[in-house]
């Protein structure tokens, strides 16, 4: 009875299958057209493109977003925030309006600034799925980034991609609005006459800024948005669609794993979100006209983030440096243009303790290495890059009695405020700042935070005369950068002309 039980076929339920048709057939995926600048990124892209688009694309999008977070971190205004990375998105991730078109209409141009947004955002969404807290970090960065692009909008093609969402809002009837005139009035800012206005419901989740700003009438559940509010609304909706798809990204990662192309990428990018790391040309950290000689050193050493300066007064000190330590400066100083002949000097020079003999043998073929001049590998002739900072942060092997590494990171508070304090760096509320911005494990924005603190003059100078441009002044991601900029800001206020 059970056997035929388990063989009974309702003839009303089979499945008909046809296999040439239906395992067998062409996948067909919905391509995108791009019509509107905008995009709440709902339809994963489909066509393909190179590794070498994929990297890249997701490494400028990774710029903008960092830049964006260390905005919110720094406590910049809207506005300040909206200066310092429009040039950075001219820059990285452009993304034109169809009025900007010499014919009204999207054209190619339009869609490959399109295609990019749209892809880059799909492949960092990959990267910041592993874990709650880059979710958390991406969602609230691709949110500001949406803002700032929505509100700078051309008012008619944001009215048409909003009419293009189809979004559950229900409109308020005039009757219902007549109804509640005297709370629509109170709960809405400004407003005089209640024909001025139009309202929505919404579910009171849906629009969390509001409701805490008391912004909206609240009435059975439902919050009453008025037009003006539109931007939360749409927010809220973005939002809220972001960490939902976040979420099911995240139980999809697991497929990746067998595939060695993407997943070293992808590893990458979720390292590198604080500081957006980027690859170190070579001559990036020169500086042209700059004399850098052994002898220089010293006197250039005022320009030198606090890692190397560490470094630096550390062996001056004690005239010597382990392994790791001599390996991180011996490379920083050669991205910044010393010579392997000076920086063989350098180090002799500062080995007072040693003999020929003893150096020559115990140092000396380690320098030559690091700049390519010795060994069989790939990389003779150009030896090692210098570190970046997500290279420093991430060393995990700083223990006692070693000096590498990132003073923000792997020295006590109390330590590194001391240390900050006998290079100038006095001002109590900046250090009240840094201690906030270690404790939340926040280095770049610390080590930032120095810098223009460091040189604010200097800065407020090239603003001012417009030597530099905001992009000039983007967040520093690798020491050498911190040296160029510092030699060069210091090097401009000592100019003819200037105060």
């Amino acid at each position: 009875m059970i056997r035929q039980d388990a063989h009974r076929i309702d003839s009303k339920r089979r499945a008909i299958i046809d296999p040439k048709k239906r395992q067998f057939a062409t996948p067909i995926y919905k391509q995108q057209d791009y019509p509107h600048r905008l995009n709440l990124y709902d339809t994963p892209p489909t066509a393909e493109i190179t590794l070498e688009q994929f990297e890249q694309w997701a490494i400028d999008r990774l710029k903008v977003l960092a830049e964006i977070e260390a905005c919110s971190y720094r406590n910049k205004t809207p506005a300040e925030t909206a200066t310092h990375i429009t040039p950075l998105l001219d820059k990285y991730l452009p993304l034109g309006s169809n009025t900007s078109a010499s014919n009204g209409t999207v054209d190619q141009r339009l869609k490959n600034e399109r295609q990019k947004d749209h892809y880059s955002h799909f492949i960092l969404r990959l990267a910041f799925s592993a874990t709650e807290d880059l979710r958390r970090r991406f969602a609230r960065a691709e949110t500001m980034l949406f803002r700032f692009r929505f509100q700078k909008d051309d008012s008619r093609e944001r009215r048409a991609f909003i009419e293009s969402l189809n979004l559950d809002w229900e409109s308020v009837s005039e009757e219902e609005r007549n109804e509640l005139a005297d709370h629509l009035i109170s709960s809405t800012p400004g407003l005089r006459r209640l024909d001025e206005e139009t309202w929505y419901k919404v579910d009171w989740e849906k629009v969390p800024e509001l409701v805490e700003r008391r912004s909206v009438f609240l009435k059975k559940g439902k919050a009453y948005v008025p037009g003006r509010e539109q931007l939360a609304m749409i927010m809220a909706e973005f939002t809220a669609r972001l960490e939902r798809s976040l979420e099911l990204t995240s139980r999809a990662l697991p497929r990746l794993d067998e595939d060695d192309r993407l997943t070293p990428i992808l590893n990458h990018l979720s390292k590198n979100f604080g500081s957006a790391d980027s690859t170190f040309t070579e001559g990036e950290g020169h500086v042209d006209g700059a004399a850098i000689t052994a002898s220089s050193i010293d006197q250039l050493s005022q320009h030198f983030p606090l890692c190397m300066r560490s470094l630096h007064m550390n062996l001056r000190k004690n005239h010597h440096l382990k392994h790791f330590g001599r390996l991180q400066y011996t490379l920083f100083l050669k991205g910044i243009g010393l010579s392997l002949e000076e920086c063989i000097l350098f180090w002799r020079q500062s080995f007072r303790g040693k003999t020929d003999d003893e150096f020559n043998s115990q140092y000396k073929y380690n320098i030559r290495h690091a700049y390519g001049d010795v060994g069989g590998d790939a990389r003779r002739g150009r030896g090692y890059p210098p570190y970046s900072c997500q290279k420093v942060l991430g060393d995990n092997n700083v223990g006692i009695g070693q000096s590498h590494g990132c003073p923000y990171r792997h020295y006590s508070v109390d330590n590194l405020v001391g240390l900050l304090q006998t290079t100038g760096v006095n001002d109590k509320g900046i250090l009240r700042e840094v201690r906030e911005d270690v404790g939340k494990q926040r280095y770049h924005i610390a080590c930032n935070r120095v810098f223009e603190f460091s040189h604010k003059n200097e800065i407020k100078k090239v603003k001012e005369d417009g030597t530099w441009s905001q992009a000039d002044l983007d967040t520093i991601v690798h020491p050498n950068v911190y040296f160029k900029r510092s030699y060069l800001l210091k090097q401009l206020a000592k100019a003819p002309g200037r105060d």
